[in-house]
């Protein structure tokens, strides 16, 4: 199924933003931003489009170093100072050759900047414009500010899974294991939100709007909101709530660290087990393997859970994790250790796939998914603001884009950072 999606060496192929891939010829305009705008934006230069990323002339709220910034690899930049009078003009250039558009700012910003959908589709009819909020274009909360922990708390996601109460150890044998559904919610990062419910919904909806416009000659605006999409993520959970199989509090349903055979264990050494031994058949070489016992509870009987815990929970607490994978290699006991973001670096399966890469030292995902016929690539390493644009220019045809204020050495990225009020909310 294709390669890792590291080709000719890394990022070092075609000059072109978008060569190779199954988006290959698809023209990206992105409006700087962070979090899930710019995570989109990748993706699609992943799958080979040609991103041309505009920023601003301050330098990007998060601090990071550019080499680092992940996200913005496989794009190109040009610095383009929206509040300048040829500002908007520039932008509106390239949208005229443009496919797609992302901007992420709050709603009615990108109209106050003159690069709002009703001007950008009269320039470019076939535009896909898309919109990426917490909130949404409209709503009681439309205009506020907020962060992924937010957006997913309102969405009824947040609340799903609750954390561990207490834990056995050598220590204290007689501890029990289990979860607390009146304790807080555990957190995931930002994924589930800003990158599940945010970027990959506003790719599904870039594309298939790209998909309309080019057999119809339409574009439109896809508004894709992070709330929208985190609770799209619950249909299967939202119908096992409508027939009753799903009580609507954490900690006490099958997938929710309720049951204890679809939990996460800590070994002697601190290190963690996810346990998902669900089927039948997976449980009984699980409860082999992790010798449970002849008298231990049954796997359904959910008066004895508790007990179950208990038992499940000290077993592992009596050895190591590197203990348990050796015990566990091989099965279909569903078992697996819990990593690190640096161990999972090093997995002997995520290796053997590709799945990791590291480009000029920085280790980072290979672009998924995989295609047969036309894989995805790292073409390029994480574009520096400005540093791209006669490279633009040139293959866009825009020598509008090459004003002497701009580019990184130009005054526009001499520019002290000032209070930005357009900073995405995403």
């Amino acid at each position: 199924m294709g390669d890792s999606g590291v080709r000719g060496g890394g990022h070092g192929g075609a000059r072109g933003g978008g060569a190779g891939g199954p988006l290959a010829g698809v023209r990206v305009v992105e409006l700087a931003g962070i979090g899930p705008g710019p995570f989109a934006a990748m993706l699609l230069g992943d799958l080979g489009a040609d991103v041309v990323r505009v920023d601003r002339p301050e330098p990007s709220p998060l601090g990071i170093e550019p080499a680092h910034d992940v996200a913005n690899r496989n794009k190109r930049s040009v610095v383009v100072d929206l509040k300048a009078p040829d500002g908007p003009g520039r932008v509106l250039d390239l949208v005229a050759r443009a496919d797609l558009l992302i901007e992420g700012y709050r709603p009615g910003v990108a109209e106050r900047l003159g690069v709002g959908p009703e001007v950008c589709l009269a320039r470019n009819p076939a535009l896909v414009y898309g919109r990426m909020t917490g909130w949404g274009q409209h709503g009681p909360l439309a205009a506020r500010a907020g962060h992924d922990i937010g957006y997913t708390a309102v969405a009824g996601v947040l609340g799903l899974v609750a954390p561990t109460a207490t834990v056995p150890t050598a220590a204290a044998p007689g501890a029990v294991a289990t979860t607390d559904p009146e304790g807080p919610p555990a957190l995931a990062a930002n994924l589930l939100g800003d990158y599940a419910g945010g970027s990959l919904y506003l790719v599904v909806g870039l594309l298939a709007a790209l998909h309309h416009a080019r057999a119809t000659g339409a574009g439109q605006v896809v508004d894709a909101a992070i709330v929208d999409g985190a609770a799209h993520l619950t249909a299967v959970l939202q119908g096992l709530l409508a027939g009753g199989r799903w009580q609507d509090r954490r900690g006490v349903n099958l997938l929710d660290g309720g049951a204890p055979f679809y939990a996460v264990y800590p070994a002697a050494d601190g290190g963690h087990l996810a346990v998902g031994a669900l089927e039948p058949q997976f449980y009984a070489e699980f409860a082999r393997l992790l010798e449970l016992g002849p008298d231990a509870p049954d796997q359904w009987d959910t008066a004895r859970w508790p007990e179950l815990r208990a038992r499940i929970a000290l077993r592992f607490a009596a050895r190591t994790r590197a203990d348990w994978e050796a015990v566990f290699a091989g099965s279909d006991a569903c078992v697996e250790p819990v990593l690190t973001m640096r161990q999972a670096h090093a997995n002997e399966h995520l290796a053997s796939r590709g799945t990791y890469v590291e480009v000029d030292g920085v280790t980072q995902p290979a672009p998924a998914p995989r295609f047969s016929a036309t894989p995805g690539a790292l073409r390029r390493p994480p574009a520096r603001p400005g540093a791209d644009a006669a490279e633009i220019a040139r293959d866009w045809d825009l020598p509008s884009l090459l004003p002497e204020s701009t580019g990184p050495t130009g005054p526009a990225a001499r520019t002290p950072a000032t209070p930005n009020p357009a900073a995405p909310t995403a």
